[in-house]
């Protein structure tokens, strides 16, 4: 428990301080991002695609269903995960757009704003529920978690800041810090049944896809190969090695 809560600890840290990474401000894109953008997206091919198989085989067990149909339904809680923060995401553009053509401001509407900071939370919470009920419950497993989510947060967190920094710097990194402490609180006490945290896992699993690409692949970001391509590279050759050492 003390572990776990030190991980969410350092999740708080990272939505109260990342505005004073000044040197992440950068064009164009910092290297330490595009590296933890390719941490990230090692998650999404060594964890989140092979787990999101594993709980399609529970949800087939405990419903009943055919296991073809089952991992369907399972990958379809991911699409619907990264449709929701898609549909967010351009909520966010469209609103910008709009109000910079009727008041000049670079500033997506508040609510607009706020209703994103929202659907964050509930996706923090989540995975700070994870870090005490996950599919790998094993020492390496939860280390290589924690250290691909911290460095998502670095990223997702910069993205949402660099929408509306003075929300951002206000309330809303006080708003994201809860729903950690929160997400973390409720996994001491509650212990969700196998069906539910396979599908809770595969709904952030959409998210965290969303918003990996979101920040990496758009030609604005500018975004570094080398320094990516370290980061996807380092965090697939630890999750191999923490099997190979497991299986060994």
């Amino acid at each position: 428990m003390w572990i776990t809560l030190a991980m969410a600890l350092a999740f708080v840290v990272v939505h109260l301080f990342v505005g004073r990474l000044r040197f992440l401000d950068v064009e164009p894109r910092s290297r330490w991002l595009s590296f933890a953008g390719g941490v990230a997206v090692g998650y999404v091919f060594l964890h989140i695609m092979p787990e999101l198989g594993t709980h399609g085989a529970t949800f087939g067990r405990e419903t009943g269903m055919r296991e073809t149909l089952a991992e369907s339904m399972v990958y379809t809680l991911s699409l619907a995960g990264l449709a929701l923060f898609y549909g967010l995401e351009r909520a966010l553009l469209v609103s910008r757009d709009g109000r910079k053509r009727r008041e000049g401001r670079d500033r997506p509407d508040h609510g607009v704003f706020w209703l994103h900071i929202v659907a964050s939370s509930l996706l923090i919470a989540v995975i700070a529920y994870l870090l005490n009920h996950r599919e790998d419950p094993s020492t390496g497993g939860l280390v290589l978690f924690f250290a691909a989510m911290l460095l998502h947060f670095v990223t997702a967190d910069f993205g949402t800041r660099r929408d509306h920094p003075e929300i951002y710097d206000g309330k809303g990194r006080w708003v994201l810090s809860a729903a950690t402490l929160g997400g973390w609180a409720l996994g001491t006490q509650v212990a969700l049944p196998e069906l539910a945290i396979g599908c809770l896992f595969a709904f952030i699993g959409g998210g965290i896809i969303l918003v990996v690409l979101k920040e990496e692949l758009p030609e604005e970001r500018k975004s570094r190969f080398v320094p990516f391509l370290l980061g996807a590279g380092l965090y697939a050759a630890l999750v191999l090695g923490e099997l190979a050492l497991r299986t060994a």
